[in-house]
C-alpha cells in the first residue's frame, strides 16, 4: 500500500465511507493526507469555570455532579441538564436532544467541556458542549469539511490512521536547499503538524510550508506550460506595417495603445510564439490595438482568428474589424453557432484556400470542421470565459501560431500572474481623449420615479439608455423578471417611448435584430439582463438603470457600467438597492468614488475571493487545498523567485533532487487539458 491506495482500502474507511469522502474529494490515502483542516479547536487551553469569560467558547475541565437528568419540553425535543465542578465553582450543562452523549457523562467522571459559555457571574452555563474524557485530550483538535455521513471528528480518526501509517512513506518534495533558504519543515512534520500540532505555532509553520509548496507547483507549472508553448517554431512577421494601418484610423492611439502595438509587434518578430495578454478597462482601446496586430499578421501572409464568448460580443468585433479593414483589403469572415449550414460549408472552402484573412467566431470556431491553410495569430477575447485548454485547441489549428488574449476584467497583478502565468502581459491604462467618466450615484427604491424621470429627459434628447433588470423574486428567472419589467414600463413610465428587451434564452437572431435596432436608434431605452455585461458598444448610450445593484458584485456592475460613456457626451449610471448590509453599501459607495476598474477589481477580490470573481472555476487554473494567492501575496512572490531560480539551473527539473517536485507539477496539472504539462 502506497500514497496512491484506494481509499476504501485505509482501515477504518470501507466502499459506504468511501462514497462519502469521494463527495469530498478523497480519493487516494495521500488526498486524505492533503485534506487540510479549515479551523482548529484549542482544547489545549484550558481555563477554570471562574475564568470562562461569558460569551466566549473555551474549553473547561470539570467533574459530572450528577448524570444528566431528561425532560421532555415538547414533542421532538429532549432537554438534558446536570451540573459540573472543578473544586471551585458550578457550571450548568444542557444537552439537547443528545441521548448519546448525555448516557456517555457519567457521575464523578473528568471530563472536557468545549463550547460558548453563557449565563451570569454567579451561575454559569454551558449549552450543548462538545465533550471528551478529560484524560489525554487537552490538544488542538482539526475541523474539517464535512458531508452528510461523514463529521469532521469520523475524519479525524481517519486522519490519525493515515498519518500514523503512511507519513513516513511520504517522498519529500523540496530539495534541502528551498527548505533552508525559505526556513521550511518537512513534509513529514508539517503533515503531522497542520492536522494535530502540539501548538497553533506548529500548525503556522506547517500550513507555511504546504501553502509555500503549493504556490511553488503553481508557478512551476504555469512556467513550464510558457516555455512550452514557446519550444515550437511560430510564424515570424519579418516587417513592421503597422503604420500603415494607424495612419488610416480617424483617430490617434494613446501611448498605451502604441507601447501594446510594438510589444505585439517585437514579440511577433521572434521565431518562437507569442503569449501575450492584453488586460485594459472598459473602453481603453483593445480592439484597436487587436485590429492592428491582425492587419500586421495579415500583411506577413498569415490567416487570423479571433474568438469570443458570446454571439452578441462576436458579431460587435466582426462589424468592428469589417469597419476598420473597409479600406486595407483585410477579408473578413463571420462563424457562429447560428451560422446557416451554406454559408459555413462556404467559410469552410474559403479559410481552406486561404482566401479568408480572419474569421471571427464563437466556440464555433473549435468544430473540427474549421481549419486554416496558414493560421499564424489567435485571438481570444474575455479569456477567463474560456480556460485554458480551449485557448489552447483553437492554438492547435495552427503550427504554433502567435496568440493574443484580450479581456476587459481588470484583474490585480498578483492574480494575473497566477491565471495568466504562460502569457506576457501589456496593459492599456489610458483612455482615448474626450472619454468622459461615467457619473454613478446609489439611490434607494423611493427615488425610483425621480431616476426614471431623469431617464426619459435624457431620451428626449435624442440620447438612449439602458435598465438593467434584476430577478424580481427568488425563484424567477432572468428572462421572465425582464419580459414582467419591460411590459410594466412599456405600459407605465416609458409608454410614449420605444422599448426594446434584451435577455439571454433569446435566439441569437432575435438578439441580433434587437442590438442592431438599439444601435440604429430605433429602440431608445433596452430593458436587458446582465447579457449586456460584456462588449455591447452603442455611443449614443449614455445613461443606466441597475436595478437591485446590490446582487452584482464589483466587476460585474463595473462591466455593466462600462456599456455607457462610451461617446463624447457625459454619462450617468444610477444604482437603485435599498439594501441595508455593510457589504452591500461598502460595494455600493464604492462604485459612485471610482470608475478605475483594478481599483475595483481589488476591492472585488478582497469582498469575495478569486473563485467567485470569475464563477466556477472558468478560468481553468488547478484548483487549489491550502494556498489564498490574495492573503498570501508575499509568499506568491517567494515562490515566484524561487520557481525563477530553479528552471534557471534545470530548466525541466530532472535532476534527482527536483523529480518529486516535478510529480507533484504533473499532479497538479492534471486535467487542465492540452495546455497542461503534455
Amino acid at each position: 500500500m502506497d500514497l496512491n491506495t484506494d481509499i476504501q482500502y485505509l482501515k477504518g474507511v470501507g466502499e459506504k465511507r468511501a462514497r462519502l469522502l469521494h463527495k469530498l474529494g478523497v480519493q487516494t490515502v495521500g488526498d486524505l493526507l492533503h485534506f487540510y483542516p479549515r479551523a482548529y479547536e484549542d482544547w489545549s487551553r484550558v481555563v477554570s469555570i471562574a475564568d470562562a469569560p461569558i460569551g466566549e467558547v473555551c474549553c473547561v475541565r470539570a467533574i459530572v455532579d450528577r448524570k444528566p437528568v431528561g425532560a421532555r419540553i415538547r414533542q421532538g425535543l429532549t432537554v438534558f441538564k446536570t451540573d459540573v465542578t472543578d473544586g471551585g465553582s458550578i457550571m450548568q450543562i444542557t444537552i439537547f436532544n443528545n441521548k448519546y452523549l448525555a448516557e456517555k457523562l457519567e457521575a464523578g467522571g473528568e471530563y472536557l467541556f468545549f463550547g460558548r459559555v453563557s449565563g451570569n457571574l454567579w451561575k454559569k452555563e454551558m449549552n450543548t458542549p462538545l465533550c471528551e474524557k478529560a484524560e489525554g485530550n487537552t490538544r488542538i483538535r482539526p475541523i474539517y469539511r464535512q458531508t452528510e455521513g461523514m463529521t469532521s471528528r469520523s475524519i479525524e480518526r481517519l486522519v490519525s490512521t493515515a498519518l500514523e501509517r503512511f507519513v513516513p512513506a511520504c517522498p519529500e518534495t523540496l530539495p534541502q536547499w528551498i527548505r533552508d533558504k525559505y526556513c521550511l519543515c518537512s513534509i513529514e512534520n508539517s503533515l503531522r503538524d497542520v492536522h494535530f500540532p502540539p501548538d497553533m505555532d506548529y500548525a503556522d509553520h506547517a500550513r507555511r510550508r504546504l501553502m509555500f509548496e503549493e504556490l511553488l507547483t503553481l508557478t512551476l507549472g504555469m512556467r513550464l506550460m510558457r516555455t512550452r508553448s514557446r519550444a515550437h517554431s511560430g510564424y515570424i512577421c519579418d516587417r513592421d506595417e503597422t503604420a500603415d494601418f494607424i495612419r488610416l484610423l480617424p483617430f490617434r492611439l494613446t501611448g498605451a495603445q502604441s507601447r501594446a502595438v510594438q510589444a505585439i509587434v517585437a514579440d511577433m518578430a521572434h521565431p518562437s510564439p507569442m503569449n501575450r495578454l492584453l488586460q485594459g478597462d472598459v473602453g481603453s482601446g483593445k480592439t484597436a490595438v487587436a485590429a492592428a496586430a491582425v492587419y500586421n499578421a495579415v500583411r506577413n501572409g498569415m490567416q487570423c482568428a479571433l474568438m469570443a464568448p458570446t454571439e452578441i460580443l462576436t458579431m460587435q468585433h466582426y462589424d468592428t474589424m469589417c469597419a476598420f479593414f473597409a479600406q486595407c483589403g483585410v477579408r473578413v469572415a463571420l462563424l457562429t453557432g447560428s451560422t446557416r449550414a451554406a454559408a459555413k460549408r462556404k467559410i469552410y472552402a474559403d479559410l481552406q484556400a486561404g482566401e479568408i484573412d480572419l474569421l471571427v467566431g464563437t466556440h464555433a470556431l473549435l468544430t473540427p470542421d474549421v481549419t486554416f491553410r496558414r493560421l499564424g495569430f489567435v485571438i481570444t477575447d474575455e479569456q477567463h470565459r474560456f480556460g485554458v485548454e480551449q485557448r489552447a485547441a483553437l492554438g492547435e489549428k495552427g503550427k504554433g501560431p502567435h496568440i493574443l488574449v484580450m479581456s476587459a476584467t481588470p484583474i490585480p497583478r498578483t492574480l494575473a500572474l497566477m491565471i495568466y502565468g504562460d502569457l506576457d502581459v501589456s496593459v492599456l491604462d489610458e483612455l482615448p481623449p474626450g472619454r468622459k467618466p461615467v457619473k454613478t450615484y446609489a439611490v434607494t427604491g423611493d427615488k425610483r420615479e425621480r431616476a426614471l424621470g431623469y431617464v426619459r429627459a435624457h431620451l428626449d434628447k435624442g440620447l438612449q439608455g439602458y435598465i438593467v433588470c434584476p430577478l424580481v423574486e427568488e425563484g424567477d428567472t432572468p428572462m421572465a423578471a425582464a419580459e414582467e419589467y419591460a411590459e410594466m414600463l412599456r405600459q407605465g413610465a416609458f409608454r410614449d417611448y420605444r422599448v426594446g428587451l434584451l435577455h439571454g434564452r433569446m435566439r441569437p437572431r432575435e438578439k441580433e435584430e434587437v442590438m442592431r435596432a438599439f444601435a440604429a436608434g430605433e429602440v431608445q431605452l433596452l430593458v436587458s439582463t446582465t447579457v449586456i455585461e460584456v462588449g455591447v458598444d452603442v455611443p449614443n448610450a449614455v445613461i443606466m438603470v441597475i436595478e437591485n445593484a446590490e446582487r452584482f458584485g464589483l466587476s460585474q456592475l463595473h462591466q455593466l457600467r462600462g456599456r455607457i460613456g462610451r461617446g463624447q457626451v457625459a454619462s450617468t449610471c444610477i444604482l437603485i438597492s435599498d439594501a441595508q448590509n455593510d457589504e452591500a453599501q461598502k460595494r455600493l459607495h464604492i462604485m459612485t468614488q471610482t470608475n478605475d476598474g483594478f481599483k475595483i477589481a481589488d476591492a472585488d477580490l478582497q469582498m469575495r475571493g478569486p473563485g467567485d470573481f470569475f464563477g466556477a472555476r472558468q478560468h481553468g487554473l488547478p484548483e487549489m487545498k491550502i494556498a489564498d494567492m490574495l492573503e498570501q501575496t508575499q509568499l506568491v512572490h517567494e515562490a515566484g523567485a524561487c520557481a525563477e531560480r530553479l528552471l534557471s539551473v534545470d530548466p525541466e527539473l530532472s535532476a534527482a533532487e527536483n523529480r518529486a517536485l516535478r510529480s507533484a507539477v504533473e499532479k497538479l496539472f492534471q486535467g487542465v487539458g492540452s495546455a497542461g504539462m503534455n
